[in-house]
């Protein structure tokens, strides 16, 4: 069993890493984020294609986001030699770093979705303790 030091030194290490890994996970972690790195994983794809792919997404929402991939480094945008102009986006190396962690965190929640609703149903009926 850890004595007190050990665990004061513990707490004080998990407090400075969350101090670093909670910035960056505000950076990835938003609501639209995953799924358009998802879309750009493939290939490169003009706004309006992602915008069809991801159901329900605004376009000032869209816009946004892809604002901040592209500061942040994961997504580049690139202006297209096109009448109109066209713009694409296209998943960095760093955002493509993402994608097996985000597969993995798609593929649970495809896996536990029903359970999560159960859940959810359980609790708003009343059978939550606490």
């Amino acid at each position: 069993m850890a004595d007190d030091t050990d665990l004061d030194a513990l707490s004080a290490q998990a407090r400075t890493d969350m101090a670093r890994v909670r910035p960056v996970l505000d950076k990835i972690a938003d609501k639209w984020t995953i799924l358009i790195l998802t879309v750009l994983c493939p290939r490169p794809a003009r706004f309006n294609a992602i915008k069809r792919r991801l159901d329900g997404v605004t376009h000032k929402s869209l816009a946004d986001a892809l604002k901040r991939l592209e500061r942040n480094g994961l997504v580049t945008r690139t202006v297209l030699p096109t009448t109109p102009i066209g713009v694409e986006y296209a998943i960095t190396p760093l955002g493509h770093s993402l994608r097996q962690p985000f597969e993995a965190l798609c593929a649970w929640a495809l896996a536990h979705d029903a359970a999560i609703d159960a859940a959810t149903r359980r609790y708003d009926d009343g059978g939550a303790d606490g």
